[in-house]
């Protein structure tokens, strides 16, 4: 009987851990929701450089924090991040403790904070590396520094390794999601195992608790202005959480849809269902601020004022400069000189003449 009720009590627990669909994906829900907010502000950016250029050129931070702000507001309220929270799943300290703590009652402080750091800074750095290799070997492919140089030699080093780490990096979580399918290991992601946490799905007990947490959040009152202050800030900060969370949750579909949209499979699709004629030059531009950048000369650089060396136009506006005084531009501000266009380095197209 005592083998019996161990073997039961362990089957018990088993049920409580997530498939690992599940578990890969409330990972991908994520991963759909920053390319789809930055191809919004990317089109903002567009349509009025003046307003909303500094949302591209600071798109990274701005997300970054409002992350922090969603995943902070998860892990403080039912012990899970936004995506978790989705799926009905939870995080509980690895342990052998055969009572699971409620969701309501949060992480212990030092599982909270790695797993808000593991969820917010590692995917930023990630993403800031990755620009970082693409932009180098960019300058790689345009030779912009003198073959002999040091820094070339460094970074084509760094060029060579970094497949080899990434391929590591994705080799490991791709052999921890194979132990957890096969049943040898509690993790489905590394980052749960740095952060001392495991996932298991919400409990009748949870959700009953997180209703009525969220009930009696209203009533509470407060007595000194300390508390109520302290109070109105935890308020702001939890309902801008909460409107975020209430965006996101509504518009899962339209962001899967965005997805689809713009994966490479209807990318042909797309073309002949958006085929129109080339638009119009900028018409919110100041007519008088552009003439003044623009040279009389059409064999003029806008920017160094000089005679164009290697002619290189931009896609995104059309304007022509000199390669060195373009690149060097785009590469700082993300955006066109003339028309303030939300450009990257991609968008520089070289021009060559019979004459050159």
């Amino acid at each position: 009987m005592a083998e019996l009720g161990a073997h039961l009590t362990a089957a018990s627990a088993g049920d409580d851990r997530p498939s690992v669909f599940e578990a890969v994906a409330q990972d991908s829900l994520m991963a759909a929701v920053k390319p789809a907010l930055q191809h919004l502000v990317k089109v903002l950016a567009e349509s009025n450089p003046g307003r909303y250029g500094f949302l591209w050129h600071w798109f990274d931070e701005i997300y970054v924090l409002l992350d922090l702000l969603l995943q902070q507001h998860y892990l403080a309220r039912c012990s899970a991040s936004f995506s978790e929270n989705f799926y009905s799943l939870k995080r509980i300290p690895i342990g052998d403790c055969r009572q699971q703590p409620l969701a309501t009652a949060g992480l212990p402080k030092r599982q909270h904070w790695k797993s808000l750091l593991l969820l917010v800074l590692v995917p930023y750095l990630k993403g800031k590396l990755e620009k970082l290799v693409s932009s180098l070997r960019e300058e790689d492919e345009y030779s912009i520094h003198p073959p002999s140089s040091s820094w070339k030699r460094f970074y084509r080093a760094f060029l060579a390794a970094y497949p080899f780490v990434n391929m590591t990096w994705e080799g490991w979580f791709l052999v921890q999601q194979l132990c957890y399918i096969l049943g040898k290991a509690q993790h489905h992601s590394p980052m749960l195992r740095l952060a001392g946490v495991r996932l298991v799905r919400l409990t009748a007990e949870d959700i009953k608790a997180l209703e009525k947490k969220l009930a009696g959040a209203t009533s509470s009152q407060t007595h000194s202005i300390k508390t109520q202050v302290q109070s109105a800030a935890r308020k702001a900060l939890g309902g801008i959480a909460f409107s975020l969370s209430t965006g996101l949750s509504v518009s899962v579909f339209f962001l899967q849809f965005l997805d689809w949209w713009y994966s490479s499979e209807n990318q042909e699709t797309i073309k002949s269902l958006t085929a129109l004629p080339t638009p119009p030059p900028p018409v919110h531009l100041d007519h008088g601020a552009s003439s003044a950048l623009l040279p009389k000369l059409k064999t003029v650089c806008p920017l160094c004022r000089k005679i164009r060396v290697n002619a290189t136009a931009l896609s995104t506006s059309g304007f022509v400069f000199c390669y060195r005084c373009v690149y060097s531009y785009v590469k700082t501000h993300q955006r066109c000189p003339i028309t303030g266009y939300a450009t990257e380095l991609q968008h520089l197209v070289k021009l060559y003449s019979p004459e050159s």
